[in-house]
């Protein structure tokens, strides 16, 4: 079922993933349930908060250009030197 409106977090990809524990605002964890619930009625599949997580945090992450850029500056300053 979709609403007509598209979100900026797509459809999940399925990804191998690891466990991380973190402590979040009340009122975040209530957007997060509404931005959960409101996936799962665009794209027609249950979504809880804790699964989204990690994607906004890839998502976000990857439009940091700051980020990006120290990422590419680290990966040039490990990579070794050609003769």
């Amino acid at each position: 079922m979709s609403t007509g409106k598209k979100l900026r977090l797509g459809p999940l990809p399925k990804l191998e993933s690891t466990k991380l524990t973190f402590a979040c605002p009340a009122s975040l964890r209530a957007d997060l349930d509404r931005y959960a619930a409101l996936h799962a009625q665009t794209y027609g599949e249950a979504v809880d908060a804790a699964t989204l997580i990690p994607h906004m945090l890839e998502a976000f992450m990857a439009g940091d250009r700051g980020f990006r850029k120290g990422a590419v500056a680290a990966a040039k300053a490990v990579q070794p030197k050609q003769a």
